[in-house]
């Protein structure tokens, strides 16, 4: 009668190696001599400078930590299927570090001279020994994966110097020979220079920094049409403030930059701000050169569109450029901008044609917001609408025509949003709906009523609203909501536990011994909610801290965490951990949306591999710590 617990045993070694490189009857063999140890949340399996066991160990359940005592400093973490403890043996020498149980574990523990003979007997074992000797590392197969899930950012000058790499995510080459001229020197005098060196643009600098620029463009309009006579200074006439952006650009990013500013020229600082020195000059021209097919040809393509179909096709093609963008490995961070300006970009042209198909101009100022993951930069699939209006005050004598003109018009765009691959949203939070499309007064008073009446309805509307970005329209209308919203929360602290109280709201990730929770019921039935356990704790725990910092402008999860890294140097590690984990998860949600051709938040777990298992694992790690911290400091067990 055959031992069904060693066989188990068997079962699950074969799939990691060394042990996937031993025949099944040595497996088998092997496992009969192998104890199974149980091991709770902290405890210590050995400690550094320990004489060393008898056998190595393989995590079956849980997570272990591998750590220097003297520093506290966590080296490594084994997850299931790992080794640790075996280079020691090998070695003999005592243990250079202590292994702690992250969690609740199983261990497998093999008896080193149990194992030996197979590595002495089988080539494939003892390359796997030595080479994890020779490297340090617990699996030498697998040390070029550790820590980087489909793809990190330090691999963005690797991917760009490989021989399929997207040309245009390549750096820009730009003018390091800058012509300036101080803010008194005369047009004429200016024309001479930019003749003399040949230059399309001259830089005008005071006390060494950048602040303004003048262009041929400039000359043409400004002085050969008798506007300004040629005695005119330069800061008269110059454009300011001058835009200014980093050196460190990519193709795409520096003709996007001009697209969207609508000039010709840039200017790099070292800080790609206005208070360092300037670096270099960039041209259009220099774009051109660099230029192959890429983004800024897809927006080019788009301010030529005339109707809302025609856009269509140009968002399918944003979708094969985000899959190329994929494959190559490009980071994320830089995947995210590009993929959110040409989806902005779109929704714009929408919104342009629907202007021109009303019957007069809008009655007053007015801003097209984005919600949700459309607001925070993170939508990189079609997935469906999150929008609102806001507009101007009016007088009560306009009020009502005012009203009827915005929804007429809100509907306009959320149609032919629909059309070109944005589904309606289930719960109708579009702007066409007459609570999502309000005056500024309005909206402050929904604001307040859900900060000082904070239900779980509330709550809720608060989340998806209070990550909106401006997508079209006048910024000030924004901005005054946003100072309101600062405002009445700093008058209202108590709001900030219920966010925390919905924030901790999101289902974990995963259970005992670490194993995913799956959908229960329904038609996603045991597949796994990557947006609601993985992402959605993520993003609602980086909104709350942002705002009790009252931080305008940054509604990206990632970006947040990056900002709060800056906040509280204290918790830096685990904010830039979970920035890092957002976008590996997002990521990998994109991956499986394009695979399935899907939203990709529902992940059938045996399609996986157990490295991407693994991998995904090791994103939800900062989970917990971070749900921790928020309930702490916002004493959320105080809530009644």
């Amino acid at each position: 009668m055959k031992n069904t617990i060693s066989q188990r045993v068997a079962d699950f070694l074969k799939n990691y190696p060394p042990f996937n490189f031993l025949h099944q009857r040595d497996l088998e063999k092997l496992s009969e001599q192998i104890s199974i140890i149980y091991k709770e949340k902290d405890a210590v399996i050995f400690a550094e400078n320990d004489k060393t066991h008898d056998s190595f160990y393989v995590v079956h359940k849980g997570a272990v930590a591998l750590k220097k005592s003297t520093k506290n400093t966590v080296l490594d973490m084994c997850d299931e299927g790992d080794i640790f403890g075996l280079r020691p043996l090998l070695a003999q020498e005592n243990y250079i570090m202590e292994a702690v149980a992250h969690e609740e574990s199983i261990l497998y523990a093999i008896p080193i001279a149990v194992f030996k003979p197979y590595a002495l007997e089988n080539r494939n074992v003892g390359n796997f020994l030595i080479e994890s000797y020779a490297s340090n590392t617990r699996n030498p197969y697998s040390d070029i994966h550790k820590d980087k899930l489909y793809g990190d950012d330090d691999q963005l000058n690797e991917n760009l110097h490989s021989s399929n790499h997207s040309f245009d995510l390549a750096p820009i080459k730009y003018s390091k020979k800058i012509v300036t001229c101080s803010p008194s020197t005369t047009v004429k005098e200016i024309a001479k220079i930019m003749n003399k060196k040949k230059v399309g643009a001259i830089l005008i600098v005071d006390e060494m920094l950048p602040i303004g620029i003048l262009t041929d463009k400039d000359l043409r309009n400004k002085i050969v049409t008798g506007d300004f006579p040629i005695t005119t200074t330069a800061e008269t006439i110059m454009t300011k403030p001058v835009i200014t952006y980093p050196k460190k650009m990519t193709v795409t990013e520096a003709q996007m930059a001009m697209m969207k500013s609508n000039i010709s020229h840039l200017c790099l600082t070292k800080d790609g701000t206005v208070n360092t020195k300037a670096v270099g000059i960039l041209s259009k021209h220099d774009v051109m050169v660099a230029l192959g097919n890429n983004p800024a040809v897809l927006i080019k393509a788009l301010k030529r569109t005339k109707k809302i179909k025609e856009i269509k096709p140009i968002r399918n093609r944003i979708m094969q450029l985000l899959q190329g963008y994929l494959d190559q490995n490009i980071p994320m961070t830089l995947i995210t901008k590009i993929i959110t300006e040409l989806n902005e970009a779109c929704t714009n042209r929408v919104i342009e044609i629907c202007l021109e198909k009303m019957s007069s101009p809008p009655p007053v100022k007015f801003a097209w917001l984005a919600l949700g993951s459309q607001g925070r930069g993170e939508q990189m699939l079609h997935t469906d609408q999150d929008n609102a209006i806001v507009y101007e005050n009016v007088n009560e004598v306009f009020r009502d025509e005012t009203k009827v003109y915005f929804h007429k018009f809100a509907g306009l765009v959320n149609k032919g949003l629909f059309e070109i691959g944005y589904d309606y949203c289930p719960a109708e939070m579009m702007a066409s709906n007459p609570k999502w499309c309000m005056s500024l007064d309005d909206w402050k008073s929904h604001v307040h009523h859900w900060i000082t009446n904070p239900g779980k309805n509330e709550v809720l509307l608060s989340f998806i609203f209070f990550d909106y970005s401006l997508t079209y329209g006048d910024s000030e209308v924004v901005n005054q909501l946003s100072d309101y919203i600062f405002e009445d929360l700093k008058a209202n602290p108590i709001f900030y536990m219920h966010l925390v109280s919905g924030a901790l709201q999101s289902p974990s990730p995963t259970g005992f011994f670490r194993q995913f929770l799956v959908e229960q019921d329904g038609a996603n039935k045991d597949n796994f909610d990557i947006k609601r356990r993985a992402l959605m704790p993520l993003t609602d725990a980086a909104r709350v801290l942002i705002l009790s910092h009252s931080v305008k402008g940054i509604s990206n999860t990632a970006e947040r965490f990056e900002k709060l890294a800056e906040l509280e140097p204290n918790n830096r590690e685990l904010y830039l951990s979970c920035s890092y984990s957002f976008k590996a998860l997002l990521k990998f949600r994109t991956k499986q949306g394009l695979l399935h051709h899907d939203s990709g938040q529902f992940i059938e777990l045996e399609s996986l591999t157990k490295m991407e298992k693994i991998k995904l694992k090791r994103t939800f790690k900062t989970i917990k710590e971070l749900q921790e911290l928020i309930s702490v400091r916002f004493n959320i067990s105080n809530l009644v």
